[in-house]
């Protein structure tokens, strides 16, 4: 738009130049009339004098030009430097805004996967731990259940044993009781006949 419009200005500068000359030349002879006018009149207001018209139009026409060109070649490109300048600070501080972001998703991402993977590996090491605890509990359970079998086995046979030795205590108490008495009545001892009865009246008394 700027080079529009400075090819705009140097066309407008052309023609004005060329029409500031015819006007210089007009300006010149009608000088000498707008000089005889003025004197003429004493009165009214200069810029409302129609003679002095052409050069009021060239001084503005000159002027405006000039701020033109002062725009077109100074203010304008500065203003445009400024603008761009501004947009791309913008344009940068959107980028690393937006590159921020991609890190901070990508840190949550990271951090999600972390919090995700030490939650399966603790629930492995939970798993493999209560494996573990229940692997030792059944061996414990399995030797306790060994050991009280035979303890259970050794207290039977103790008790075999102990009520052996009761019935043959019993037995050899119960014969010498039934010799004495039957000496006691003035009877023969007959150790036969007194360990059958015992052995019989001991094997009833066990049924």
């Amino acid at each position: 738009m700027i080079s529009l419009l400075q090819e705009a200005a140097t066309q407008v500068v052309e023609h004005s130049e060329d029409a500031a000359a015819a006007a210089v030349a007009q300006g010149d002879a009608a000088g000498h009339a707008a000089e005889a006018a003025q004197a003429a009149e004493s009165s009214g207001l200069p810029q409302l004098d129609v003679s002095t018209f052409s050069n009021q139009i060239f001084w503005l026409v000159l002027c405006l030009l000039v701020l033109y060109w002062v725009l077109a070649k100074v203010a304008l490109p500065r203003i445009a430097a400024v603008i761009s300048d501004r947009q791309g600070a913008v344009t940068g501080d959107l980028m690393a805004a937006e590159e921020f972001k991609q890190k901070a998703k990508d840190a949550e991402a990271a951090y999600d996967k972390a919090l995700a993977d030490a939650r399966s590996e603790a629930q492995k090491i939970v798993a493999a731990n209560r494996a573990e605890i229940q692997k030792e509990l059944d061996e414990a359970i399995a030797h306790a259940d060994a050991e009280i079998a035979a303890r259970s086995a050794e207290s039977e046979k103790r008790i075999g044993e102990i009520r052996e030795s009761a019935a043959t205590n019993a037995r050899e108490v119960a014969r010498d009781v039934t010799a004495e008495l039957v000496r006691a009545f003035g009877g023969n001892v007959d150790e036969a006949a007194v360990n059958s009865a015992v052995d019989a009246r001991m094997k009833g008394a066990l049924q």
